[in-house]
Formats: C-alpha cells, sequence, structure tokens
C-alpha cells in the first residue's frame, strides 16, 4: 500500500513477517523507515489514520495522508 504523507513525501507499507513494515518512496528508491512502526495487530484499512497521527507535524490547512492507488 502506498500513501501520500500531507503532500510532502511518500511511504510504501508492507506486510512482511506478520508485521508491517514501513519504507520511504523516493525516485525509483526505497529505504527502510525504521522510526515508524506500525503495531502488527493493526488492520490495513486502519493504517492511513495510524500514519496521520504519527507525521501530524506534517499537516497544513487541508493536508492529510492518503491511499494511493497501487
Amino acid at each position: 500500500m502506498k500513501f501520500d504523507i500531507n503532500g510532502r513525501f511518500q511511504v510504501e507499507v508492507r506486510r512482511e513477517h506478520d508485521g508491517w513494515t514501513v519504507y520511504r518512496s523516493e525516485q525509483g528508491k526505497r529505504c527502510p523507515l525504521h522510526d515508524v512502526v506500525i503495531p502488527r495487530q493493526l488492520a490495513g484499512d486502519e493504517i492511513a489514520i495510524y500514519l496521520d497521527d504519527v507525521f501530524h507535524e506534517y499537516a497544513g490547512p487541508g493536508h492529510a495522508v492518503r491511499r494511493m492507488p497501487d
């Protein structure tokens, strides 16, 4: 799943080893974001809300974390 973080950057979230792994996506490259830990019991449809809470400091008026088409 790919997410736009308040129009500033993108992350990709993958289910790996019975947990969620977060990568920052830039110019065709992926780098793991070890500082972002998503609880493994969180359902896939709840991740955008969770990321919005984690990255709230990047939000501006009218911005939110949104899931991008695959």
